[in-house]
């Protein structure tokens, strides 16, 4: 379960941005969440109409200068791009800009193997093709040990970058990156590829108009497909380029289009991050990535194809490779529940493809709530990827454990880092004591609503009005609207039970929502039961008829205490950790053998959720920490079981009678409350 968080944005200022916008109820409430007080402040962040002055950037003065005294020289310049979506359309960017103003250019971009950024054999090798000068692009601004590598062998380098600079900056002609300490640039959040672009511009003299219409479409998917803020110049940038991917005649778009299905389809930043940008990842991760930027050399467009269907089936390998590992996971987590009851979760596997652990490792965070520590094994190292949440940063964990580990990096939302041989138990540890000593309570996963949904504002025209806000992304994500004490008329299975629709009437208002990836029995709600949920909105369009379209993220029963959910679950897992709880605690936790009996009674051989089984036997005298021990105590006995896969617990065939005060969970729990007394 997740923590609601319903906003309830001041009316004033609604009303405010309603009139000074002209916009929709829906529009302004989301605007007025996201922390808008007026419509100055609106068209001041969501109207960027240009990009700045590429000059406000240290040192982009003197990259563009050498650039272009490199390319009247004749000097051999190496783009040195990274192997991910971002990296290579940097590449493209960069190289082909050189290429058309006649200089000597080569590229490199390291295989997946070779690690992220710039290494010795790489920059041996560009010395060995006779390049004078390096220019990074996505990558470099840690590079202090490889750029003094490139002095020694007489070459120059140009770093360009957008990650955080470190406590020194790299030997360098110029470093161009808007994180340097002592960089004006007013706005930070630019992934490599606009980087680049904005290089390409400065070399022009500081007009965007040729840079942005050769590619903005490149520097576009790569804001996307790299997670940076959808905000400021970046919905600018992607604003532009969605219209040149929607009208475009690049062979590499026009093919990955096709592969992805949306020839016909008008392309969104959704589809860019769920199409276009993992085919392209895919080639970094379980190709070469000069496939993809082969892709988009390419002026033929029977190789551009051909190449697009190469990278469609890198995708799908790498799909089989992440749902295997999903499953591998789970199937450890449902033979050892303990992996999911520390306050974080850390599992280590052999073999694991580490071009996806990372996606692995954020499905598992989302699926169980908890930050997430993936690793593999491989040739005795142990390599692995974390991802986390709210106030507990990735970086700070693996700082914590900097003893344990040959090397890390990341930022509050991930990281990446490799054990030292035989310290990966010591290093599990220390991610507990660690998350034990910074957060007494752990962060739990929210999901956010802008505002409360009347049923007066389910309308098509107030729907259509939130596409004022697109492209949606990280940072302007897509609204998202709490339905309050909804009556559930009917419920229905789509797509062979695969998803569900439900019908439902909230206020004066009737309506189908959709629910992915959950079919009707595994919901929460029933025919004629009232629930509350959180939704997003759009428009259907058949036959020239519109509709609203709802799509819910999270369902619940009316009248759910949240708050009483996650204290129950911090106490349930606390004892199971053996960690010490106030001594009142001990007796409230402890459930007698009709509360047991109760559960085991109501619990089908198909299966049913913990929510589920507890919505139907609720009582004043059974709390849900209390159920969750009865539960366990039936579990540890063998009469149900637990699948993490679907949250569900089945009853257990069984021929024998059991002895429930002889569960362990019971036990220690009788052994704690008895020493407490004595």
């Amino acid at each position: 379960m997740k923590k609601w968080k319903i906003g309830s944005p001041d009316k004033k200022v609604i009303s405010r941005i309603m009139t000074g916008c002209a916009v929709s109820s829906l529009t302004a409430a989301a605007l007025a969440a996201k922390g808008y007080t007026s419509p100055e402040s609106v068209a001041e962040s969501m109207n960027v109409s240009e990009l700045s002055d590429p000059f406000l950037i240290r040192d982009m003065e003197t990259a563009a200068d050498i650039l272009n005294e490199a390319v009247d020289s004749g000097e051999k310049i190496c783009i040195y791009g990274d192997y991910d979506c971002d990296g290579i359309m940097a590449t493209a960017i960069l190289y082909s800009y050189l290429l058309e103003a006649g200089a000597e250019v080569m590229y490199y971009i390291p295989e997946r193997s070779e690690g992220y950024g710039l290494n010795n054999n790489a920059i041996d090798y560009i010395h060995e093709q006779g390049a004078g000068l390096i220019v990074t692009v996505d990558n470099g601004i840690s590079a202090i040990s490889e750029a003094e590598h490139i002095y020694e062998l007489g070459m120059r380098l140009l770093v360009t970058d957008h990650h955080q600079q470190g406590e020194k900056l790299p030997r360098a002609e110029a470093v161009v990156d808007p994180h340097r300490h002592d960089c004006p640039s007013p706005f930070k959040y630019a992934c490599g590829a606009v980087i680049a672009l904005k290089l390409v511009a400065a070399m022009d003299g500081g007009d965007y108009t040729m840079a942005l219409e050769q590619f903005g479409d490149l520097a576009a998917i790569a804001t996307v497909a790299d997670i940076v803020s959808l905000t400021g110049e970046n919905r600018f940038i992607v604003s532009y380029g969605l219209e040149l991917i929607n009208n475009t005649d690049r062979p590499a778009l026009i093919a990955l289009k096709e592969v992805c299905g949306l020839t016909d389809k008008k392309v969104d930043s959704y589809s860019i991050g769920f199409g276009l940008g993992p085919r392209i990842n895919a080639s970094g991760g379980f190709g070469s990535p000069r496939t993809a930027l082969e892709l988009f050399l390419t002026e033929d467009e029977d190789e551009a194809m051909r190449i697009a269907r190469e990278l469609d089936s890198l995708n799908l390998k790498r799909k089989e490779a992440e749902q295997i590992i999903f499953d591998e996971i789970n199937e450890m987590i449902k033979n050892d529940l303990s992996l999911i009851r520390g306050r974080i979760i850390f599992i280590c596997g052999k073999g694991w493809h580490h071009g996806v652990i990372g996606i692995v490792a954020s499905r598992i965070m989302e699926k169980y709530g908890k930050p997430c520590f993936i690793a593999s094994e491989e040739n005795g190292e142990v390599r692995g990827s974390a991802r986390s949440f709210g106030g507990l940063s990735a970086f700070s964990a693996l700082s914590s454990a900097e003893d344990l580990l040959e090397r890390f990096g990341g930022h509050p939302g991930a990281g990446g880092f490799t054990i030292k041989p035989g310290m990966t138990e010591a290093f599990h540890k220390r991610l507990e004591e660690y998350a034990l000593k910074e957060h007494k309570t752990m962060p739990v996963m929210e999901l956010c609503a802008d505002s409360v949904l009347s049923s007066m504002e389910l309308t098509t025209e107030n729907i259509e009005g939130l596409e004022l806000l697109e492209p949606f992304g990280h940072e302007n994500e897509k609204p998202k609207f709490y339905i309050d004490n909804a009556e559930v008329m009917y419920i229905t299975a789509l797509s062979g039970g695969i998803h569900s629709k439900i019908g439902i009437r909230f206020g004066s208002a009737g309506a189908d929502v959709l629910m992915f990836r959950t079919p009707p029995e595994e919901l929460i709600c029933n025919k004629g039961s009232f629930c509350d949920m959180i939704v997003t909105l759009g428009i259907n369009k058949y036959k020239g008829i519109k509709s609203c379209s709802m799509i819910a993220e999270d369902i619940r029963i009316h009248g759910t205490e949240q708050n009483k959910y996650f204290a129950a679950m911090d106490s349930f897992e606390a004892f199971m950790r053996g960690e010490p709880l106030p001594e009142k605690y001990y007796p409230a936790m402890l459930p007698v053998r009709d509360d047991a009996v109760m559960i085991y009674k109501i619990i089908p051989e198909e299966g049913m959720t913990g929510e589920n089984i507890y919505e139907k036997i609720k009582t004043p005298a059974l709390n849900y920490c209390k159920f969750l021990i009865a539960a366990e105590a039936l579990r540890q006995l063998g009469l149900i079981s637990f699948d993490p896969s679907d949250s569900k617990f089945r009853r257990n065939k069984v021929s024998r009678k059991a002895d429930l005060d002889s569960a362990p969970v019971l036990t220690e729990l009788r052994r704690i409350i008895e020493s407490s007394r004595s």
